[in-house]
């Protein structure tokens, strides 16, 4: 009997590669996506071991219409997944005005540009087949400005909304979207976003990317659209609520201690 087929973006380390145990364990056949090649072979060989049919592909999403030659090529191998989890991203702690250009442009075109193609592009055969999943990973960063990730802090704002509208236009199809929004987690986000010594996570027990993933895949097959990892995370999407909206940029530059 055929396996389904999952696609799994940023797939070498952290959350991604939890994402990918997990798929394997729950039936799925997997596509590995990440830049690393020497990584990804790693981990292909350790699923494979467990049974699974692995494909391999190394791929910047931040480069203009990667996406879609990836998809191209996955088309022409015959692969269409019916599990899509956008998890490829990154940050930058850093002043807008300090910021480098090209690296905003990749933060924007990885986060934003490449999560939407490949959605857009995997849908529909989901669509034909009645059934399917797509998992964009945001953030608590989704719901709040953020002063000293400005950026950052957009695209994953676009993330949220972008997921809550399409998972509206989906229903009663048999596809589900979803978007897992974590807190701060124990992976190499912060040592790519520069922001060790942000107070958000320095000297900080944060929860491991094992534990987010395997909360996000939960919630993802129990059909929850918007899902927040973290108890004190849960009250981050109320704070625009709670406090005038003027107040929240101040609060939110505080905690990350700049």
């Amino acid at each position: 009997m055929t396996k389904p087929l999952a696609l799994i973006t940023g797939a070498s380390s952290g959350i991604g590669l939890e994402f990918s145990k997990l798929a394997v364990e729950n039936g799925y056949d997997v596509i590995l996506v990440a830049r690393r090649i020497d990584k990804l072979e790693a981990l292909a060989t350790m699923l494979r071991a467990q049974g699974a049919m692995t494909y391999i592909y190394d791929y910047d999403l931040s480069l203009s219409d990667a996406s879609i030659t990836l998809h191209q090529q996955l088309m022409q191998a015959g692969l269409h997944p019916t599990l899509l989890i956008n998890n490829a991203g990154f940050g930058d702690w850093q002043w807008f005005e300090k910021a480098d250009r090209s690296r905003l442009q990749e933060m924007i075109r990885l986060n934003i540009a490449a999560l939407t193609e490949l959605s857009h592009a995997c849908l529909p055969f989901m669509l034909s087949q009645k059934k399917g999943y797509i998992l964009n990973i945001g953030s608590t960063a989704s719901f709040i400005p953020g002063p000293g990730m400005a950026v950052y802090h957009a695209t994953k704002a676009y993330v949220l909304s972008f997921t809550e509208a399409l998972s509206e236009e989906l229903r009663g199809t048999g596809v589900q979207a979803s978007v897992l929004c974590p807190g701060p987690t124990e992976s190499e986000f912060q040592a790519v976003a520069r922001m060790e010594h942000s107070a958000l996570v320095k000297g900080k027990k944060l929860p491991t990317s094992a534990e987010v993933a395997l909360y996000g895949w939960k919630q993802m097959m129990q059909g929850n659209t918007t899902i927040v990892h973290g108890a004190a995370n849960q009250m981050v999407p109320f704070m625009t609520r709670i406090f005038p909206r003027s107040w929240v940029p101040k609060m939110v530059r505080k905690v990350y201690g700049i």
